[in-house]
């Protein structure tokens, strides 16, 4: 079973890492590792997401979102995205921009290093905002209660989150233009760079969201009506065509899922970013992720485990929420790498154990509720 749903993805990882060894040696081996390891940690809950969606549509649309939506998530995302990211940050053409990271290392390293201001504003904001919308959120299972719950009450204001991440960008642009004033003022106008980068990435955010929200709208409307329609068949007797029906829910449900997913991939693209700038690697680490992402999927899918591991998704929002503030400091100072890198590890390890600790502490309770029960019984007999 598990070799069955993770088989193209260990065959991906083992051709992945082989690339890199034969593209840039050891370390090049141990960046595209950890660009895996990051990108399932902050995937982890569009997997489960999309499990969730996924269980409901046929055996042939199933196929379809882990065929054709592998193409849109790996090639689409994860390659095509940091070459537009790039090209627009460095004000060059995407082929020019190909080629500089695969013959002009050293010109693309200066291009992307002079960008990244603009690139961890745009990438920090909208994390930042993913991780603030969670967290302000009201939900019935919370992991770290002394800090979720009196936020879930201030999640209550409107536009909170919106505020919050404009308060936090107007800080760092200010920060950024203050420090290069002390230093002799050659990159002041960077400031300003961030700042609009910043304002482009909440609006992303806000589209994307939006985008999701309307399919989400729009299957929900397709069920409902549906149901409707198989009520009044019941009925009447007339029933619609079943192709039809499923082929309408099923549509939506695929486009939702596509858009959810690129949504969801915008994190791991950026974050990549923080990682390392070379584009090759980048498409290596991020793919190999994106296919367990797809593995895990069909997994959770088949075992009909999406409830066991409550704190799973908790843990990679902090991952995300962590990977944001690191991006908005990288504007001004270097983080190493590996600490980047083993954030979002040790979070979702926590909020794992975390989840089997309250499995535990359940099943034990379960337990003694039934052995009284059965003790009550007895003594009655």
């Amino acid at each position: 079973m598990l070799l069955k749903t993770f088989g193209w993805s260990f065959a991906v990882t083992a051709l992945g890492l082989v690339a890199a060894v034969f593209y840039g040696g050891w370390e090049a081996f141990g960046i595209v590792a950890i660009l895996s390891v990051l990108e399932i940690s902050l995937s982890f809950d569009n997997a489960v997401v999309n499990a969730g969606i996924l269980k409901k549509m046929s055996a042939f649309w199933q196929k379809i979102f882990l065929t054709v939506g592998v193409l849109i998530a790996v090639f689409g995302m994860r390659l095509v995205f940091p070459v537009v990211i790039v090209a627009i940050s460095a004000k060059i053409g995407p082929i020019d921009a190909v080629d500089l990271a695969l013959n002009n290392k050293d010109h693309y390293q200066e291009l992307v290093t002079d960008a990244h201001p603009a690139i961890a504003a745009f990438g920090g904001m909208f994390l930042l905002m993913i991780f603030l919308d969670f967290i302000f959120e009201d939900r019935d299972i919370q992991w770290l209660r002394w800090i979720e719950r009196p936020l879930a009450k201030l999640g209550k204001v409107d536009m909170l989150s919106v505020c919050i991440a404009l308060i936090v960008l107007l800080i760092t642009s200010f920060t950024f233009a203050t420090h290069a004033h002390q230093h002799g003022g050659a990159h002041v106008d960077k400031a300003q760079t961030v700042l609009i980068a910043g304002v482009a990435g909440l609006i992303t955010y806000m589209v994307v969201g939006g985008l999701s929200g309307y399919f989400e709208d729009k299957l929900e409307e397709e069920e409902e009506r549906e149901h409707e329609e198989e009520e009044e068949a019941q009925r009447t007797g007339k029933k619609k065509p079943p192709i039809v029906l499923a082929g309408q829910a099923a549509f939506f449900m695929f486009l939702y899922l596509e858009v959810l997913d690129a949504s969801f991939s915008f994190d791991g693209v950026i974050g990549a970013f923080a990682i390392t700038n070379d584009i090759v690697l980048m498409a290596l680490g991020l793919g190999i992720g994106a296919m367990y992402v797809r593995s895990l999927t069909v997994y959770l899918v088949r075992q009909g485990t999406l409830d066991d591991y409550v704190y799973l998704e908790h843990g990679a929002h902090y991952a995300i929420g962590a990977l944001a503030v690191i991006l908005m400091v990288t504007i001004q100072y270097q983080i190493n790498e590996v600490i980047t890198g083993l954030v979002g590890v040790v979070l979702i390890a926590w909020s794992f154990w975390s989840s089997v600790r309250r499995n535990r502490a359940l099943a034990a309770a379960e337990g003694k509720a039934g052995s009284d029960e059965k003790a009550e019984v007895s003594s009655g007999v």
